[in-house]
């Protein structure tokens, strides 16, 4: 039986990691779990540890495994913490000798995604068996590609075998948001009942719901869900990209300047603050090929 299936003992540690509530992780209690689903919970809680910042803890706790989970999971926790190089030779000797194990798969498609090695990482995620979180991670990827027809050929397929699926529903919910249209609606639905539901709340499930408000023209709902989420979380480094963009939709120059400033502190290579930047060279180089007349 599929661990992380409906009638799996995994299941609610599964969704709890997928909903974004690391802490529930970390404090799931894996003491009555079969000898067989203890490696793939020790995954889970230690991906939460990193999650809540503490990849150097995830580090020293697999520092000397040798299962291809943990030692998967030891490249991850390299890669969160900044060491890309030193991830990507680890997740790339473990690919050589492990390419069908799911959390090589997951943690190495992730790596290599990061590291602009799409086509590396969808061949590697393709290898999977099922599994939820590689086609999540391939819609993603393709999301990334502008193959909104990829994406959604992906989740319509699992969708067949896995109507009721947490990740499903996000997955869809992601292509959704691409798409447009009736299927913002939808998207809207699942974010917000992930959101608003006292068992299923987090800062990423609020986040999600905001960027939902957005896209249907919502602003106001969309700053609240923020503001909550930055109240949950003020370091959260998604919360405040997407303050930065709402701030600006919205002409809040001193409160985009703000978030603008406190995301360069926290992560300077974030995507959107590279994105700024190319986009400005550009402006740049385009302004330099023109001279301003001056009448007289």
């Amino acid at each position: 039986m599929d661990p992380f299936s409906a009638e799996g003992e995994l299941l609610t540690l599964h969704n709890t990691f997928h909903q974004g509530q690391y802490q529930a992780v970390l404090d799931f209690d894996t003491s009555s779990l079969s000898q067989s689903n203890l490696i793939p919970a020790q995954v889970l809680k230690l991906r939460a540890q990193i999650a809540t910042g503490d990849a150097q803890g995830a580090i020293s706790s697999v520092q000397q495994e040798k299962v291809p989970d943990l030692a998967a999971l030891k490249a991850f926790a390299h890669y969160s913490s900044g060491d890309n190089a030193g991830a990507t030779k680890q997740i790339e000797q473990l690919i050589e000798t492990s390419s069908e194990n799911s959390t090589v798969q997951i943690l190495g498609g992730i790596i290599l995604q990061a590291s602009g090695r799409t086509e590396e990482a969808l061949s590697l995620l393709s290898k999977h068996q099922g599994n939820l979180e590689a086609i999540a991670l391939i819609t993603q990827i393709h999301l990334q590609q502008n193959r909104t027809d990829l994406a959604l050929k992906e989740v319509s397929a699992a969708r067949k075998w896995a109507q009721d699926s947490l990740l499903v529903n996000i997955a869809e919910s992601w292509v959704g948001m691409r798409v447009g249209g009736d299927s913002y609606q939808s998207a809207f639905y699942v974010f917000e009942e992930m959101a608003q539901t006292p068992s299923s709340t987090s800062t990423k499930s609020l986040i999600s719901q905001a960027i939902s408000e957005l896209h249907l023209g919502r602003l106001p709902e969309a700053e609240a869900a923020l503001n909550q989420a930055l109240q949950n979380e003020p370091q959260d480094i998604e919360a405040m990209a997407n303050a930065v963009v709402l701030a600006t939709i919205m002409g809040k120059t001193v409160e985009q300047q703000q978030y603008l400033e406190q995301l360069k502190r926290e992560k300077s290579d974030h995507a959107l603050l590279v994105d700024l930047e190319e986009k400005r060279s550009m402006f740049d180089q385009a302004a330099g090929k023109y001279s301003a007349k001056v009448s007289s």
